[in-house]
């Protein structure tokens, strides 16, 4: 039989408790005490309360007071006399003390009412635009995707349009704007998905950590990981000429959270496909290039003093365009702002995503104006947090893509044309 050391034994000699008490920390369990009725404790109750002098009534409307007690306002602390080792205030320092109170509550009670109008300003219009979303959402439904072909060219569809697609209805809508010229189906998508190139894993891995970090739904264990990782893979299967490239990934994230996985692929592989994406992604420096150069004519058509400010600093597009152009404005806007660019970019193609630069440029562009190099380079890349959708939208609605007479596909096609004779200059034989 095994000996019981000393602190085992003390252990085993002590009472076990049924009543409930603590164990830990040095408190004693309770004791087991015969039950008392409520008569015997409300005697006990009163003898002792009479012991501290006082009767019951008395001490809840000591206890009650205690809890109704207010600290002292600002205007005690200031107005009351100072403590008795001071002099006394004269009384014209009183008097401006008291002033100066006075101004403070009254700058105090302005700011509060202030924000009080803000706020309800904001319920106004956030209640609006939820009513304003479920009178369009039901026009979407009932009236214009019935009849797609023959209402998406109308003025009415193009003004609903602007003011930005209901939620519920964003995908379809994308989904049929952008439309499917590469008859990719479902089927084409699964193979896809098997045959994962090994060598974009790594990069598409990087990068897929790296898309609305703050969302934390497309990182490793979130709920879109991987769904957008095989939306990702399929593509750069799909098209190895073009492989993966940095930013696809914000892309893939905005159609995946407004679209199925086939649809989102679909989708995603004709959107890359456009001229204007594709120059990118392929990185097409001499179409870049004229890109770059068909926004600066309407830059300077548009905003003429910027303009001049950016040529002073020697601050080209590339600077900041690439970055709007290749994540299309879902890296550098939030994203609630972000999707309305993409309605009316799936309306009106590439010229709404140079039109969109123009719009921010001239949002920003007296903050802009009083800036250096540096600083713009930063503040373009890192857009503030706070950009207002209407806000920008009022100041693309401003913005006119027409130069000269000309709009944005001629001066496009003019700087193309011109292109094309400098390579033609360049390939003909010289004269001996």
């Amino acid at each position: 039989m095994t000996e019981m050391s000393p602190a085992m034994l003390a252990l085993s000699a002590l009472p076990v408790q049924s009543a409930p008490g603590w164990k830990l920390f040095g408190k004693v369990p309770l004791r087991e005490s015969p039950p008392k009725d409520s008569k015997t404790i409300q005697q006990e109750y009163e003898a002792k309360a009479s012991k501290g002098g006082s009767s019951p009534s008395q001490s809840a409307q000591g206890r009650r007071k205690n809890l109704e007690f207010e600290p002292l306002s600002t205007t005690a602390l200031i107005l009351e006399d100072r403590p008795a080792n001071l002099p006394a205030k004269s009384e014209e320092e009183a008097q401006r003390h008291r002033q100066e109170y006075d101004e403070m509550v009254a700058e105090a009670k302005k700011r509060e009412m202030k924000e009080a109008q803000k706020k309800k300003q904001q319920m106004k219009d956030r209640f609006r635009q939820e009513e304003s979303i479920a009178n369009a959402m039901v026009v979407w439904n009932s009236e214009i995707l019935p009849n797609w072909e023959s209402m998406r060219g109308t003025r009415r569809v193009r003004d609903l349009w602007w003011q930005g697609l209901p939620p519920n209805v964003r995908g379809k809508v994308w989904s049929l704007a952008i439309g499917n010229e590469l008859n990719i189906t479902s089927g084409i998508t699964m193979e896809h998905r098997r045959q994962i190139v090994k060598s974009s894993l790594d990069l598409i891995k990087l990068d897929i950590s790296r898309t609305f970090p703050s969302l934390f739904i497309f990182q490793k264990g979130g709920p879109y990981h991987d769904l957008l990782h095989s939306v990702l893979g399929a593509y750069t299967c799909y098209r190895p000429d073009v492989g993966y490239v940095q930013g696809m990934s914000f892309i893939a994230a905005v159609l995946i959270l407004n679209l199925e996985e086939a649809d989102a692929f679909i989708a995603f592989a004709n959107l890359l496909n456009k001229p204007c994406q594709m120059a990118f992604f392929r990185v097409d420096h001499e179409l870049m290039l004229k890109y770059f150069a068909a926004f600066e004519v309407f830059f300077e058509e548009n905003l003429p003093k910027l303009f001049s400010h950016f040529q002073s600093s020697n601050l080209t597009p590339d600077l900041y365009l690439i970055d709007w152009i290749f994540t299309l404005y879902s890296k550098s806007l939030p994203l609630d702002v972000a999707c309305r660019v993409w309605d009316v970019f799936c309306r009106d193609g590439e010229e709404f995503l140079f039109r969109t630069g123009l719009g921010i440029l001239r949002l920003y562009e007296e903050v802009l104006l009083g800036m250096d190099f540096i600083h713009i380079a930063q503040f373009l890349t890192r857009l503030p947090d706070d950009v207002s959708a209407d806000r920008l939208f009022s100041c693309i609605a401003c913005t006119q893509m027409t130069s000269s007479n000309r709009k944005w596909t001629q001066v496009f096609s003019s700087l193309m044309k011109d292109k094309e004779m400098d390579k033609s200059s360049n390939s003909s034989p010289k004269n001996s």
